[in-house]
């Protein structure tokens, strides 16, 4: 059948019916007015079933009637104007304001009125197609107001898709981190890593996030500009109702002052304050690990217990001043000696204790004789002299226990006392 066919059962052309049909169909409000424009005019003269379901009105109720019964105070009247104006003037109008149901209530419409002509370019009547965007403008508003929150808040937020490319940071996250909005999105966050995590920290994450649960830890993360900062994070996987991962949202909080602190109590606690060096309580922490692992493993340790010679006189004739230096020069002449993996002790008073792990007996007796002539090698000018070190060595002989060996230790260290000082003497 040609377009130029009619319909046999109404003597309409099948287009014009598909036409009608689509108009009825449709999603959008479809309504049709006169042209007139004096009076009341422009009137309805077709409404399709959405418009009537948009204003509750059923169809007999609109023809005949104008537009103007869906106003109300809250409808825009300089709107109003440029409609009119529009209209007077045969042109295209797009706009959206409040208009009123039957029963009302308001909802917020968004117009497209376009002018019908005849074949003489004379306009014959006016089409409007609206949508109610009530929930749309809402949802508008909703995500406005949620990302004004998300800026108001002081923790940092960053939301990513499935993949974990960046799609939000708040202003938090641009302070945090030192990056702007525009340097992060569409990248991961794996520009923040610092290389402090072990590999094995970021599989933890991974595989925590892939069974759709939260992953939660304190980050060392690359500020913009080279520093280290902590961040106390959780991350949370956003799932469909099909339990698919959609997003992740990622929200930190700045902990670098409540870690810094804390790593100076660590440090309080377990360092001697004039020296630097591990206090006595950590001393023993090592011990006992290097028992442990003697007794477990039988990996051998060896200790070294060193005493400055004549340090009592030296506090009483030249004051405890004095006295102190003489602790941190030795202190750091005896940790410049030793290996990355021993343990230096201000053991008590003018005694050092160093725990030397895996150190058979030769290299243990070496390495004390190292630190005694570095001692005594040391002119003090306050002193007047050069200040001495006796020092006692042992090795770990099974099965005794710590307790046993630094009793050896210390037997050999009263021997090179006996001996006349500034000597290393090794245990039997």
């Amino acid at each position: 059948m040609t377009h130029s066919a009619v319909s046999q059962s109404t003597g309409t052309p099948p287009h014009l019916e598909l036409l009608q049909a689509a108009v009825e169909q449709a999603f959008n409000a479809v309504v049709i007015t006169t042209a007139a424009l004096d009076g009341d005019g422009p009137l309805i003269t077709y409404c399709n079933p959405a418009f009537c379901a948009m204003t509750g009105y059923v169809a007999a109720e609109l023809f005949g009637r104008s537009p103007r019964l869906l106003q109300g105070p809250l409808t825009d009247s300089s709107l109003l104007h440029k409609l009119r104006k529009c209209l007077r003037h045969g042109e295209f109008f797009q706009g959206s304001t409040f208009n009123y149901r039957k029963d009302g209530s308001t909802y917020l419409v968004e117009w497209n009125i376009s002018p019908v002509r005849d074949a003489q370019g004379k306009i014959q009547a006016f089409v409007s197609v609206q949508q109610d965007i009530t929930l749309r403008v809402q949802a508008q508003q909703r995500q406005a107001l949620l990302a004004r929150a998300l800026d108001a808040t002081q923790d940092a937020v960053l939301i990513a898709d499935h993949q974990a490319h960046i799609l939000f940071v708040n202003q938090a996250f641009e302070h945090l981190t030192g990056y702007s909005s525009a340097e992060v999105l569409g990248r991961t966050p794996q520009f923040l890593q610092s290389g402090q995590h072990p590999p094995a920290f970021y599989n933890q994450l991974r595989e925590t996030l892939r069974r759709g649960e939260s992953y939660q830890s304190t980050f060392t993360n690359r500020h913009k500009s080279g520093l280290l900062y902590y961040a106390a994070q959780t991350i949370t996987p956003l799932k469909d109702e099909d339990g698919r991962i959609l997003n992740y949202v990622s929200v930190s909080k700045d902990v670098s002052e409540l870690v810094a602190r804390t790593q100076e109590l660590r440090k309080q606690a377990n360092h001697d304050a004039l020296t630097g060096l591990l206090n006595r309580r950590a001393g023993e922490r090592q011990l006992q690990l290097c028992e442990h692992l003697a007794q477990a493993e039988k990996q051998s340790y060896a200790l070294v217990l060193g005493d400055i010679d004549e340090f009592k006189q030296i506090n009483d004739c030249f004051g405890h001043e004095v006295g102190d230096q003489i602790l941190q020069r030795c202190a750091a002449l005896l940790s410049a000696s030793v290996r990355s993996g021993d343990a230096v002790v201000r053991w008590g008073g003018e005694e050092f204790l160093i725990v030397l792990p895996g150190c058979p007996p030769g290299a243990a007796r070496e390495l004390a004789e190292r630190m005694r002539k570095a001692i005594a090698a040391q002119e003090n000018p306050a002193v007047g002299r050069s200040i001495t070190m006796s020092l006692g060595v042992a090795v770990w002989q099974p099965p005794e226990d710590r307790r046993e060996l630094l009793r050896r230790t210390d037997q050999a260290l009263y021997q090179a006392k006996q001996n006349g000082r500034n000597q290393v003497v090794m245990a039997a």
